[in-house]
């Protein structure tokens, strides 16, 4: 046992109100927090170092549930890490949001008749900037509303002048090392955004198409390709078999007419073929599918490119000018007329990749773009996790990163925007190209032009680990905080905002991973887990939430459900259900500081306290190790739900309880207690507030009279335990437990008093007669008592009189209609169970419901036996 370090105040005099309102505490709670200077990061700092960053929301965005669930989590950590004397630096900030900003301001525009071409480009950007200072980031008061414990002197936004630089210093070296190249390849295109877009920013979704079965070539020089995509056979070069088809053996090397042109197109061989799907032949449109363009890659095969960027139909003839849907039903019935239609399937189920901002069809396309070679940066991220430099937790999550950074393709990072950062290359009259840097000035004079693409916002956000510290200046924060300590974000973005930090940190860096440990959560989803959306209709506004329960009670769920690695069911009753925890642990304190309940002074003497004092101070030590175990293993939903269990069921349900008969008596053993129960609730109170920090501050500065628990010190194991005292208040609690049993059964009302004798001479009881008695509403046994019900528990007994509170013939009479109906369908279960035939046929869910049912009918005759043979005769 030991002094309380934090401090030694006096008696606080203030009272807390009867009810919690976390209205008309959050807010202005928060605000004094952040004018204090509690979430400040100090680089100067001898503390050792603890940083995250902020995965950086759309400046476009508001907080939804995902934000809040992440926020949650980060925010205990360093909450937690704070108390425990670290330089805790949570970095905030923003993301650009390229191709999503840009819509905004652009239907902004449209409203006023007008496009960004109207604008011009510079005077286009000038508009985006004036937008996100008027209208951009509410999501920073979002978080505010959260809790979130960020450091607000350092928010950052990946378009600010020194990201813009560390954007362009990263993109000078990787060209200068020969790892930034231009090059024709096929992107995602979306064609209302005019733009390639990421793999990330496409949907996929199960689209009705059609699958049409097309003849080329004629007589037995002809086969049979199939396709949801009938416009672009306009742009086939190629019709491709796999070498060891025999069926096709003879036709390879061979032209074939192409229907609807006057081309002939050649019969290849690849592998990638699969003879087995379909006919075994496969039309290759090199400038619009990615595997084509890979065949014509090794066949040397032409691409033609037959749609321009808005996907309307280029090539010369009665298709020309036609929008790709219209373009396939003309040549689907072009097609028909000639009798080369051998099949068609509609509606067609297949998966069909659409932007995510637009939800528009993405059109895969032949373009120029800059590319990153991957090929050796991805290595280095692998190798940073199979050397142990970074941890993936969960550990199982590892086989998902390792199949995506040993298998990526060359990155597109080019875009057709004109929001973000334009790409640092200019081309000169004569064909020259210049890579310019953040300290160099472009090329002048007559010719000389800029390329107008933008860089993919993920190429910012990859560096947004060290780049918020300053680099690519060697600032003081730079060393003090990089690498981060850990990074928690979704397995969703693991392929592509962490691997791309992973490749970034480690080639800018020196080698040194931009953090110690991946903490990998799930997606939060609706109670019935279902994902959230507002098309489902079970898409949840936090906000609201918040106002109706208070940012605490949201936070407590949200911690509540992270397993790692897994999804999040969330419902309102559960948010409602961690109100009402909020407010037991409000009331239990104003119980306890009306009862004198104290942090002053050392903690009496062992020897000095009831077996019920070392109990919970022994369960405290337990528990305080038992959290910390979950925090450093990221176990979110299992130190939430500890600390509920404590809080609630050992502490309020039991200590405040068993502690109301001591405080009633006084003396001495009053004093030890209310010592004992302060500094429970002091401990409590600490651990639970990384979690929910708001109704915890506003009680334990009541308590305590500290300044704030953000920068209280974090409680330790201290390392007492009792076990014999937890034996003696386990038995305590079986008693207890047991004749509220008995009482319900009996259908006794809670506060309903009756006579009792108490055996418990010899027992570990006998010290807890009043606490028994008070509990469980027993009066002392007088004239005329007769036990009419005696329960022996724990080898103590207690006889009850309840002839003046039940009438025993009616309870036994309903007791025995009870047991009847569960000795019916114990007879009912076990039959069917016997039955051979019955077993050979039904299925397996069938068979394992009826064992429940006779399970279930054991427990009920045992129960309502036992309740028989409590009765007294009648």
């Amino acid at each position: 046992m030991t002094e309380n370090a934090q401090q030694q105040p006096s008696a606080p005099e203030t009272e807390l109100p009867t009810q919690y309102a976390p209205a008309d505490v959050e807010g202005p709670l928060y605000e004094r927090w952040v004018e204090r200077g509690y979430f400040e990061a100090d680089e100067k700092s001898d503390k050792p170092p603890y940083t995250i960053v902020i995965p950086p929301p759309n400046v476009t965005g508001s907080l939804h549930l995902g934000h809040a669930f992440e926020h949650t989590l980060i925010d205990a950590l360093t909450r937690r890490k704070r108390m425990q004397g670290h330089e805790t630096l949570w970095q905030p900030g923003m993301d650009h949001a390229g191709i999503a900003t840009q819509n905004v301001v652009e239907r902004e525009l449209a409203k006023e008749g007008k496009s960004r071409h109207d604008l011009g480009r510079e005077a286009f950007v000038e508009r985006v900037w004036q937008w996100k200072a008027e209208s951009g980031g509410q999501i920073s008061g979002q978080m505010r509303r959260l809790g979130d414990g960020v450091a607000w002197s350092r928010e950052r936004f990946t378009m600010d002048e020194g990201l813009s630089k560390a954007v362009q210093t990263i993109f000078k070296r990787l060209y200068d090392d020969e790892l930034i190249y231009r090059a024709e390849r096929i992107i995602n295109w979306c064609p209302r955004c005019l733009t390639a877009i990421s793999d990330i920013e496409v949907e996929y979704q199960d689209d009705d198409g059609e699958l049409v079965s097309m003849k080329y070539g004629e007589g037995d020089d002809s086969l049979v390709v199939a396709t949801t995509r009938a416009e672009t056979m306009l742009g086939d070069t190629a019709v491709a078999v796999h070498p060891d088809d025999e069926r096709y053996k003879h036709l390879v090397g061979k032209l074939i007419k192409l229907p609807l042109t006057a081309r002939s197109i050649p019969v290849v061989a690849d592998t990638h073929v699969d003879p087995a799907f379909g006919t075994g032949a496969v039309k290759v449109t090199p400038a619009h599918d990615p595997n084509d363009f890979e065949i014509g890659q090794r066949h040397d095969l032409p691409a033609i490119t037959v749609m321009d960027e808005h996907a309307v139909i280029t090539v010369p003839g009665p298709f020309q000018g036609l929008d790709r849907l219209e373009a396939r039903s003309a040549i689907v019935g072009a097609l028909r007329a000639e009798g080369r239609i051998v099949a068609e399937k509609r509606p067609y189920l297949h998966s069909v990749g659409h932007c995510s901002r637009c939800k528009t069809t993405i059109e895969p396309r032949l373009s120029m773009q800059w590319w990153v070679k991957v090929g050796p940066l991805a290595k280095a991220a692998g190798d940073a996790v199979r050397e142990g430099k970074v941890k993936i937790h969960p550990q199982e999550m590892e086989k998902r990163y390792f199949d995506w950074v040993d298998n990526l393709h060359d990155w597109c990072i080019s875009r057709q925007l004109w929001w973000g950062h334009r790409i640092p290359v200019w081309y000169g009259p004569n064909g020259e190209v210049v890579c310019v840097g953040p300290d160099e000035e472009p090329p002048a004079g007559e010719g000389w032009r800029q390329d107008t693409d933008v860089l993919d916002t993920w190429f910012s956000s990859g560096l947004w680990p060290f780049s918020t510290l300053g680099w690519p200046e060697q600032t003081e924060s730079l060393k003090k905080f990089y690498p981060n300590s850990v990074l928690v974000t979704g397995y969703d973005i693991l392929f592509f905002w962490v691997a791309r930090m992973m490749m970034f940190g480690l080639y800018a860096m020196d080698g040194t991973p931009p953090f110690h440990t991946i903490a990998l959560h799930g997606m939060v989803r609706d109670q019935f887990g279902k994902k959230m959306s507002k098309s489902f209709g079970n898409a949840v506004n936090p906000l609201d939430w918040m106002d109706k329960y208070g940012s605490d009670a949201l936070r407590f769920t949200l911690a509540r459900g992270a397993n790692p690695g897994v999804d999040v069911p969330i419902g309102e009753d559960w948010v409602q259900g961690s109100r009402n925890f909020a407010n037991k642990i409000w009331n239990a304190t104003r119980f306890a500081l009306m009862n004198g309940a104290t942090v002053e002074g050392p903690l009496p003497d062992a020897s000095k306290m009831s077996a019920t004092d070392r109990w919970i101070l022994s369960r405290l030590g337990s528990v305080v190790a038992e959290v910390d175990a979950y925090y450093d293993d990221f176990q979110f939903a299992k130190l939430s739900d500890a600390l509920f269990h404590f809080a609630w069921d050992e502490v309020f349900d039991w200590y405040v309880e068993l502690s109301k008969t001591t405080f009633q008596a006084g003396g001495e053993a009053a004093e030890v207690s209310k010592r004992v129960l302060g500094e429970v609730l002091d401990v409590t109170l600490k651990l639970l507030h990384p979690v929910v920090p708001f109704v915890t501050e506003t009680l334990w500065t009541t308590l305590t009279g500290g300044e704030s628990l953000v920068i209280a010190d974090w409680p330790t194991d201290s390392g007492f335990r009792d076990p014999a005292a937890e034996k003696e208040i386990e038995t305590l609690q079986s008693v207890i437990t047991e004749v509220r049993r008995f009482r319900a059964d009996q259908g006794l009302q809670p506060g309903q008093r009756v006579p009792a004798r108490l055996t418990l001479d010899g027992t570990a009881l006998a010290p807890h007669e009043a606490a028994i008695r008070q509990l469980l509403r027993l009066q002392p046994e007088g004239e005329g008592f007769t036990a009419t019900a005696t329960l022996p528990v724990a080898g103590a007994t207690v006889a009850l009189d309840l002839s003046g509170t039940i009438d025993v013939a009616a309870e036994r009479k309903r007791l025995a209609k009870d047991l009847a109906a569960a000795e019916k369908e114990k007879s009912q279960a076990t039959a069917k169970l016997g039955n051979e035939a019955f077993l050979a046929k039904a299925p397996d869910h069938v068979v394992e419901k009826i064992r429940t049912r006779l399970a279930k009918a054991d427990e009920d005759i045992a129960r309502i036996q036992a309740q028989l043979d409590r009765l007294p005769a009648a």
